[in-house]
């Protein structure tokens, strides 16, 4: 009896099993699809006919309307199932992404992007509350941490690959391989045992419609200054490359995957043993210094070396912010933590993306990585604010 017991409580704390490899795989899939199109959608508007400006506002456009469907989707993983929210978000990004292969003029891509924003909210917040529910609690840091890691692989190949087949192949075949990625993660999505859905034992009291979980608030705040940086890396980077007449921008995408995969390895562990305070202020700092070598960038190595940083950096960071999100929630709020989480991802990928495009067409694409440091910099400091109110009232 004992001896059951024990194996139990193993078992409870086991993080791989075959849903969390399943959902792990499908995330991989998706995210390869997802990477490849990241740095090769500013080259299609230019192949369109679109300026510097028009790149940030397509890009960005996606963001935001992940951003405004991504409460009702962290309301509908509480009340529909996990399994509806994530494969109507894929479908929908199949879908999408597999109408690029038939543009033309930038018009419809501004409005296909709208529609992949919707299913990429959906699917990409599902994907986080069905991975959190297969973690064992104690273990949710590291756990996060190796999920994380089937995107960083996805990040690894993503970008690059996109890079390579589109001086290969049309746009139009590269959009239908994307395609076909979304549509191989829809199929793993039906084999997963998903969690169902906890119904509140207050029944006579109506549910308010709201768009945060509060608990997640916090360090939701501090990931919107740093993800401002990925308008820039994803948007602008081959392009600033280009003009600077420096190589490697392929190899850029690859070191920085690599050595985000080697800080899930240990950093979502660190967080769970000695909290976020031994995570955030290194990992932050990391991206602030890739943020000051890119405004610098005098040739390929210096480039190599960012990517490096910044692979570090935001490999720490993000897992150990989004773990801290879910962690203050109450358990029938995981959803809507997750929702908030990564409704000021997009918010600030978004933000960066657009504005970003402005600044490049008025002082220079440079400028951009001037402007991402110093939102690192807010973040970073907001978080010491954070620590010195802490401290006074615990004193």
């Amino acid at each position: 009896m004992a001896e059951h017991t024990i194996s139990n409580t193993a078992s409870k704390e086991k993080i791989w099993t075959k849903d969390f490899a399943l959902i792990c795989l499908a995330n991989f899939f998706i995210f390869l699809g997802f990477q490849m199109t990241l740095p090769t959608i500013p080259l299609f508007v230019q192949h369109l006919g679109g300026s510097d400006q028009l790149i940030g506002i397509i890009t960005g456009i996606f963001t935001f309307s992940a951003l405004l469907l991504r409460p009702y989707a962290g309301h509908a993983l509480e009340s529909k199932g996990r399994q509806f929210v994530y494969m109507i978000g894929l479908a929908i990004f199949v879908i999408s992404v597999g109408s690029y292969a038939i543009i033309a003029s930038i018009a419809f891509l501004f409005l296909m992007r709208v529609i992949q924003g919707v299913g990429w909210g959906f699917s990409t917040t599902a994907t986080g509350t069905i991975a959190t529910d297969l973690i064992p609690p104690k273990r949710r840091g590291e756990g996060m941490g190796y999920f994380g890691l089937s995107g960083n692989l996805a990040l690894a190949f993503g970008p690059a690959l996109g890079l390579t087949l589109v001086g290969k192949i049309s746009f139009t075949q590269l959009f239908l391989i994307c395609s076909a990625l979304g549509l191989v993660a829809l199929v793993l999505s039906t084999q997963i045992r998903y969690k169902k859905v906890e119904q509140s034992s207050h029944k006579t009291v109506p549910v308010k419609f709201d768009i945060f979980e509060k608990s997640a608030i916090t360090p939701s705040v501090l990931l919107f200054f740093i993800t401002v940086t990925f308008g820039g890396i994803a948007s602008f980077l081959p392009l600033y490359t280009a003009q600077k007449d420096i190589g490697g921008i392929e190899v850029y995408f690859l070191i920085y995957a690599l050595f985000l995969m080697v800080s899930r390895t240990f950093a979502g562990r660190l967080y769970d043993r000695k909290g976020h305070l031994l995570v955030f202020l290194p990992g932050t700092l990391m991206i602030l210094c890739a943020m000051m070598l890119l405004v610098w960038l005098p040739n390929s190595l210096v480039l190599y070396i960012a990517a490096a940083l910044y692979g570090l950096g935001f490999g720490s960071v993000q897992p150990a912010l989004q773990a801290w999100s879910v962690d203050e929630a109450p358990s029938n709020r995981k959803g809507m933590a997750n929702a908030t989480f990564f409704s000021f991802f997009d918010l600030g990928v978004g933000i960066g993306a657009i504005a970003f495009g402005q600044i490049a067409n008025a002082f220079g694409y440079s400028f951009i990585y001037v402007t991402a440091a110093a939102s690192v910099f807010i973040s970073m400091l907001l978080y010491i604010i954070l620590l010195v109110n802490s401290s006074r009232k615990t004193a």
